[in-house]
């Protein structure tokens, strides 16, 4: 299956990334990712910034997504839980890679940043009611998203990534 665009296609998009968790627990896929980032960066080693093409990106620019999107639902999430239907505001993954400079940065202190995150995040989803789950945010291109919605597509986003950074592992050492 090929990624919807989340701009043209919002609900597409959200159907792609689901489908990567399939009806897996989204705590348990959010728990061994940073393992799974440890290890394809460990892999990498000094490759970790190569870029398998023009345009594509390095192992270290995927895992600063997945570390951008973290960065991102760990508001939204609270957001979604402390306030009345707040804006969730859209962001451009590529502008963020780019002009945060992913590929620049220190991939420890990337996996570490993650990490603290990631086991807020699924603290937080642990103690939290059903009825915080269901609280809505108001997504400026996907409309309503849930608190539990917004934590299963990162769940699902984490599997997209992680498989784009091994697909990119792959190639750089193949050439």
């Amino acid at each position: 299956m090929r990624a919807a665009d989340p701009v043209e296609d919002p609900h597409g998009y959200q159907e792609f990334v689901l489908s990567y968790l399939g009806d897996d627990d989204p705590a348990e896929v959010q728990q061994k990712t940073p393992a799974i980032l440890r290890e394809l960066g460990g892999r990498a080693g000094d490759e970790v910034r190569t870029r398998p093409a023009e345009g594509e990106w390095s192992v270290l620019e995927c895992i600063g997504h997945i570390t951008g999107a973290e960065i991102v639902s760990t508001a939204r999430y609270r957001w979604i839980v402390a306030q009345d239907e707040p804006t969730l505001v859209p962001y451009d993954q590529n502008l963020w890679v780019e002009r945060l400079r992913a590929n620049d940065a220190d991939p420890e202190e990337v996996l570490d940043l993650f990490e603290s995150l990631r086991r807020a995040n699924v603290r937080m989803w642990a103690g939290s009611s059903e009825e915080e789950r269901a609280r809505i945010g108001m997504h400026e291109e996907r409309g309503p998203e849930s608190f539990e919605l917004c934590f299963r597509l990162i769940a699902g986003h984490d599997r997209v990534h992680a498989e784009q950074a091994a697909r990119t592992l792959d190639a750089i050492r193949t050439r």
